[in-house]
């Protein structure tokens, strides 16, 4: 039998130890192969845990291995290989090798390996994407209140984000557009800086109103990081009368009183009356305009001006005097009187009623029967007359002469 020359044999060899380190550093993958590697890639922020997970369907006893970005063997199966406490075992079994990756570092980042040790040997890869979380924005630009109409512009900064983040303006729920994004590398440091500007034309609705610049990334959930910035617009004021009472009646006293809604705080006010002068009866007091006592001549428009260093404003109030309530029947007072008081009146007029027509019967027939009597005594006295004078003293006292003569021929 033959044998191949020394030579040939350290060829052979060589030969071997290359294809074997081919292999190695190959991601080939065999369909339908149980003793293929299977891995996942992971995305982390700064400062978390990865978990590295590798599976084969089946198990020929042969090892798993991972390894780091720089090919260190990191774990060969249940035995660690590099002394990082940062690495732990998850979990280990003849067809699962898993380990975690505390306190993520951005030098952690890349692309790991998998390995199992057969005939050819199998490999996978996984990469782990580490995100740069960024800081807290902060708001620049805004100093000292800006008078109404004026502009601001603000400036909001993130740092140390990886991707670049994203800013975002917000005034309430609204959100406003600004300039975009400007990012700018970090020198020796795979992360950025990001800023963005914003430039508002105010009014007095402005005025405490709160814009918010917000941090747009992977690594946080929404609205984890944002910061607020209140403006203050000055304006000159919105002015308004309020009176005392909507009911303003004559020979009473009533104010009127002058609210004034700027910023700063009106610092003067003046009050004239339209079209004339001030009652002599009216004494302003600020913001008050006091009437001692109302009067018809008091009637008219009435007009406040309130003034801070923006500039005055002015509102108008129309004063219409009532009849004093002496003269002027109370609506309520028939509605308020019981039903027993109309009852008790309407008893006593038919009582009254009732008593005037008894007397009025009892008085026409006593009239009737006196005047009967007086008939009948003259027609009895004038009978036996022989002149005139006779028959009325005889009708005075006829009956008893009648008597007397009845009893005579008696």
């Amino acid at each position: 039998m033959a044998f191949p020359s020394a030579p040939s044999a350290l060829w052979s060899v060589s030969l071997l130890t290359a294809l074997f380190a081919a292999a190695v550093h190959s991601n080939i993958v065999y369909d339908d192969d149980p003793l293929q590697p299977v891995t996942s890639d992971e995305t982390v922020s700064v400062g978390g845990t990865v978990t590295l997970t590798c599976r084969v369907a089946e198990s020929d006893n042969s090892s798993l291995q991972w390894s780091n970005t720089a090919q260190q063997t990191l774990y060969f199966g249940e035995k660690r290989a590099l002394r990082d406490n940062r690495i732990q075992l998850h979990r280990s079994t003849a067809t699962e090798l898993s380990i975690t990756i505390a306190e993520v570092l951005l030098s952690d980042e890349g692309e790991y390996t998998c390995s199992i040790f057969t005939m050819p040997v199998r490999t996978a890869r996984a990469t782990v994407t580490v995100l740069g979380v960024p800081g807290k924005p902060q708001i620049s630009g805004f100093e000292s209140a800006v008078p109404e109409g004026g502009k601001v512009t603000l400036t909001c900064t993130s740092t140390g984000s990886k991707p670049p983040a994203k800013l975002r303006w917000f005034r309430g729920n609204q959100e406003l557009e600004g300039r975009p994004n400007v990012v700018e590398s970090v020198p020796d440091d795979p992360t950025y800086n990001v800023s963005s500007e914003l430039t508002l034309e105010v009014s007095r609705s402005d005025d405490k109103a709160l814009i918010t610049c917000a941090v747009d990334h992977p690594s946080l959930a929404p609205g984890d990081k944002r910061s607020e910035q209140a403006l203050r617009v000055l304006y000159s004021p919105d002015v308004e009368i309020v009176p005392e009472s909507d009911l303003p009646r004559e020979g009473e006293k009533f104010h009127l009183k002058c609210l004034g809604n700027g910023n700063p705080e009106p610092t003067s006010y003046s009050w004239q009356k339209k079209d004339g002068e001030l009652p002599p009866l009216a004494k302003v007091d600020g913001a008050f305009l006091h009437f001692e006592m109302l009067n018809k001549s008091d009637n008219g428009v009435y007009l406040c001006h309130a003034d801070n260093v923006i500039g005055s404003s002015q509102a108008e109030y129309t004063l219409l005097v009532q009849e004093a309530a002496d003269n002027i029947a109370d609506p309520t007072a028939m509605s308020t009187s019981s039903g027993v008081d109309h009852a008790v009146i309407g008893g006593v007029v038919a009582v009254i009623v009732f008593i005037l027509l008894c007397l009025l019967i009892v008085l026409g027939r006593y009239l009737i029967r006196h005047k009967g009597t007086y008939l009948t005594h003259e027609a009895k006295g004038s009978d036996d007359a022989p002149d005139a004078d006779t028959a009325i003293i005889n009708a005075e006292g006829g009956h008893s002469g009648a008597e007397d003569k009845k009893e005579y021929f008696i």
